[in-house]
């Protein structure tokens, strides 16, 4: 491969988007910071293929990469990165588009025999017997100039990803399992995933499930409220106020200044500069109706659906043991408790899954199959018509 392209002007960027414009596909990754943010803070882009890599420099080309989110937005070049969820998020946040078609090599991995979710040293070691250095793992990526030594680091992300990409390819077309991720990877091209309103902020508090109707209102509403002031300013939410105070104001209901000032944790600068608002905001949400969660599952099964359970069990690890795979990356009990109550979704109802086990569980639960075993042996056969 020749040497790595550090791209920060426009002519040399202009130069880089032809020739990516050329390629059936590109492995991408991104440096960024988000420590200190709302948004993170875009700090590098590294592209390759197998001939060629490139570092891009998104501070000194601000504004003048246009051209490039063409390219990473063209849907006829497939953009192959390892856990994509951030990088996504940044490109779609800089370009308002997503950059379909993606392959995320931490999707495609278990398929290959690696754990679930592996990481990306993970499978550079399990691929190509190579050891990542850890040295610059919290390197600043907006300070300038970056060291060679840094550029390198970055660099070796996408030069062996790129050849990740080709191995594993080849791996699965051995396998006819080339197209089971297709589902997985077009889910991921949900923009809900990457830009969450903010009136539905709250779900994502943790604890929330202990309260009440209506001091899930007062969640609601102050979870809202802070999500609009962190995007407004550009903050990180915690550092407006953290997930634990927003349920302690649900619970306590202050409704002035100095109810306030009595939880623990509440610090007199948010006083001064968002008391009076916070308590007008409880107040309104003590007029609103109470808010309902989705019903879970109950975690107490009967000794009847544990057996059940066990034989669902039972036959997903018999395709996972046929199809060379961990039985956790077929379904995991929790998966499968899903499948037993209506309405509820379950991984193994979708995609690849569905065609390995899923289909044959539904049967199984509308008794259209049997369960035998014989000599050490599981058999599961479809049930003979009457």
């Amino acid at each position: 491969m020749s040497d790595i392209q550090f791209i920060d002007s426009v002519a040399e960027l202009q130069v880089l988007c032809q020739t990516m414009r050329q390629e059936p596909w590109l492995a991408i990754d991104t440096e960024f910071l988000r420590e200190k943010t709302y948004y993170p803070k875009f700090c590098l882009l590294q592209i390759a293929t197998l001939e060629w890599v490139a570092c891009i420099d998104p501070i000194a080309l601000e504004g003048e990469m246009g051209e490039l989110f063409e390219i990473i937005n063209d849907p006829s070049i497939v953009k192959v990165l390892h856990s994509c969820r951030q990088d996504v998020e940044i490109f779609y946040q800089l370009s308002g588009k997503l950059p379909a078609p993606v392959y995320d090599t931490q999707l495609v991995a278990p398929l290959l025999g690696f754990q679930e979710n592996p990481g990306y040293a993970m499978l550079v070691s399990g691929f190509l017997n190579i050891n990542l250095s850890k040295i610059h793992t919290r390197t600043d990526w907006s300070q300038r100039p970056l060291s060679p030594e840094q550029v390198q680091y970055a660099a070796d992300d996408v030069i062996y990803l790129a050849k990740i990409y080709i191995m594993m390819q080849e791996k699965l077309q051995a396998l006819g399992r080339e197209d089971w991720l297709k589902q997985d990877f077009e889910q991921l091209m949900n923009a809900d995933l990457y830009d969450i309103p903010p009136e539905n902020a709250w779900l994502k508090i943790r604890g929330k499930n202990k309260l009440t109707g209506k001091q899930l209102a007062i969640v609601q509403v102050l979870a809202e409220w802070r999500e609009q002031v962190a995007k407004k300013d550009d903050r990180p939410k915690n550092w407006i106020l953290r997930d634990e105070l927003i349920l302690d104001m649900a619970k306590l209901q202050p409704t002035d200044m100095q109810a306030i000032a009595q939880i623990r944790g509440i610090n007199d600068g948010f006083i001064r500069r968002n008391g009076k608002q916070v308590c007008q905001l409880i107040k309104e949400a003590q007029d609103l109706p109470g808010v309902k969660l989705k019903t879970k599952t109950s975690s107490k099964k009967t000794q009847q659906q544990e057996a059940v359970l066990d034989i669902l069990t039972g036959i997903v690890r018999l395709r996972a043991d046929e199809n060379s795979l961990n039985p956790v990356i077929l379904a995991t009990r929790k998966d499968l408790e899903a499948l037993l109550v209506e309405g509820q979704e379950s991984t193994v109802l979708s995609g690849w899954r569905y065609s390995m086990v899923g289909k044959e569980l539904q049967s199984m639960l509308k008794g259209e199959i049997v369960i035998s075993v014989e000599k050490s042996q599981l058999y599961v056969e479809e049930k003979e018509c009457c």
